[in-house]
């Protein structure tokens, strides 16, 4: 027999980078039942950050490598937050963790681009 093992609609045929997707846009989804303005931001998952330091305002060094940055709007192009998933996969065992620490960087991301503190743009951050 030949084929997939599982049919499209079976979490088993989504790849990681698709569970990773959806990780951040359930993310997005609960901070936009608050901040409707969510909605002319992009959200996007880059692999990792680039080394060239081009695109977003992630800086980093030999030390730490970021998890996420924003790419501020600009040239008409819409704000941007960006959440790096090889960087999240590696600190995090299990979905429980990975959702958790997506959260935390979406929300971190966020604050930043709106100026705010991510108390504020989720009150429970921070919270186990």
């Amino acid at each position: 027999m030949r084929g997939p093992i599982a049919p499209p609609q079976v979490p088993l045929a989504a790849s990681r980078a698709e569970v990773f997707a959806d990780l951040v846009q359930d993310s997005v989804e609960r901070l936009e039942r608050r901040w409707p303005q969510l909605a002319e931001i992009d959200f996007l998952v880059l692999e990792v950050p680039r080394l060239d330091g081009r695109g977003d305002q992630a800086a980093w060094d030999d030390e730490t490598v970021p998890l996420g940055g924003i790419i501020p709007a600009r040239d008409g192009r819409r704000a941007r937050v960006v959440v790096y998933r090889r960087p999240v996969e590696i600190r995090t065992k299990g979905r429980d963790e990975r959702a958790a620490l997506v959260h935390e960087v979406v929300v971190e991301q966020v604050a930043e681009l709106l100026g705010l503190t991510p108390e504020t743009v989720d009150p429970r951050y921070g919270e186990d």
